[in-house]
């Protein structure tokens, strides 16, 4: 069964069932529907379905023409109906792995998601995880549910691991270009699960185990937090004694071996560095350990939007003013530049922060229009126009998202005071209306 299934992916003759079509699994759709190979999107919004199914994005990152491309060849098409799994080969799952209020691993979208597949297994089938987790997720939980259908992994059924390493705006390497690490659960998975990414991918990097594919994942993100929280502290220690961060780091960077720049914000945004550091945090636990260095990266970067307000406070302060009662113009609701993402963004953090002080509180994003209800946050603000008037109007404009699309210079022009945590300003006239944070 396992050779008949390889002479159909080297052939592509499959069908991948890829479930949750996010910044995650639509893209890796149009990766597998760009080669050639056939995708059923399965996805519990009926608008994301419809949308996709005309061959629209609903992400600006991702070009709708793409869409419309595998859409009319017939490599894509999107569905809420998970009965289509009995018509695919490989069953990939990219849903959410969010944090519980008390910081553990929330797996209730993977679970659920997959004994909905499990309702439709039949033997052949490869299925594989891809959203990050812990070290044992596959084997811990995956498997057992596999197995209650009565299937063996292995022989009927295949179960494979592949981490999503999605950067959303990311211009020099696309989806495919990524090296993709693999792993099965047995050896005959890991081959079938190679076999299906390399079909798309230009660089598969097969790995020994599930965990450590999982693990090698939660790495990259420690690895990224850690370091900006370095930075993070630094910034605010140089502050201190009136030395830019950012202009040491241009300096230090001038090494060519033994140092990797990262660069200080306003805290940690997106789906990735402020949460996945804590699955393995969370994971260690269990084996009595003390996740020193992970733990205390988040604490700095989690202290970081106060941090922010209260510089904006000082920076009022010395205007005369309080907080309380101060228009407030953020620019910027995604949490990174040049996208429409706001999971996790600090400026949501920011902007409740600002209003629990008694701020007015406007924002400005060209790609968030609305700031949408999410599990912990409910501003009901919409982007305003942004425009002389507005920025003459506001006692403090601060810059939370570096978006290309601002003109600083305009910016500074009109703006009375500025308070910038990207270092946005730097380089453009009016200098003497920034504060740095």
């Amino acid at each position: 069964m396992s050779e008949e299934l390889l002479r159909r992916i080297a052939a592509g003759d499959v069908t991948i069932g890829i479930y949750g079509l996010g910044y995650v699994g639509l893209p890796l759709g149009l990766t597998f529907g760009t080669n050639g190979i056939s995708v059923i999107g399965f996805d519990i919004d009926p608008e994301k379905v419809e949308c996709l199914n005309r061959g629209e994005s609903y992400f600006r990152h991702i070009d709708a023409a793409a869409v419309a491309d595998v859409v009319r060849n017939g490599f894509f098409s999107a569905t809420t109906d998970f009965a289509q799994t009995r018509d695919c080969d490989a069953l990939i799952v990219c849903v959410p792995t969010p944090l519980t209020r008390n910081r553990e691993p929330d797996l209730s979208f993977v679970l659920n998601t997959s004994r909905q597949i499990a309702r439709y297994l039949r033997k052949g089938h490869l299925f594989c995880l891809e959203s990050t987790t812990y070290p044992g997720t596959t084997k811990e939980h995956l498997l057992p549910i596999i197995e209650e259908t009565g299937l063996q992994v292995g022989t009927d059924v295949y179960l494979a691991y592949s981490p999503e390493r999605e950067d959303p705006g990311n211009a020099t390497y696309t989806t495919q270009q990524i090296p993709k690490l693999v792993a099965g659960h047995t050896e005959r998975c890991g081959r079938i699960a190679q076999a299906l990414y390399g079909a798309a991918f230009s660089h598969v990097v097969p790995v020994g185990s599930c965990a450590v594919a999982e693990a090698a994942k939660l790495l990259e993100n420690i690895y990224r937090s850690v370091n900006i929280a370095l930075v993070n502290e630094l910034k605010v220690m140089l502050a201190k004694m009136d030395i830019d961060v950012w202009e040491v780091i241009e300096a230090a960077k001038t090494k060519p071996f033994g140092f990797t720049p990262f660069y200080p914000g306003p805290g940690l945004g997106g789906h990735c560095i402020p949460i996945d550091p804590f699955y393995l945090t969370w994971k260690a636990r269990q084996f009595g350990l003390h996740t020193r260095f992970i733990e205390l990266a988040g604490e700095v970067n989690t202290a970081m939007p106060d941090y922010v307000v209260n510089r904006v406070g000082e920076a009022l302060n010395e205007q005369g003013k309080p907080i309380k009662g101060s228009r407030i113009l953020v620019l910027g609701a995604a949490y990174k530049r040049d996208v429409e993402d706001v999971r996790e963004s600090p400026s949501v953090m920011l902007m409740e922060a600002l209003t629990a002080r008694g701020g007015l509180v406007s924002y400005n994003d060209p790609f968030v229009k609305q700031i949408p209800k999410m599990r912990r946050h409910d501003l009901q603000l919409q982007s305003q126009e942004l425009s002389e008037v507005s920025l003459r109007d506001a006692d403090c404009v601060l810059i939370a998202t570096d978006h290309s699309q601002y003109d600083y210079d305009w910016v500074g022009s009109h703006a009375r005071l500025i308070v910038d945590t990207r270092n946005a300003m730097a380089g453009h006239k009016h200098s003497e209306k920034v504060w740095k944070a």
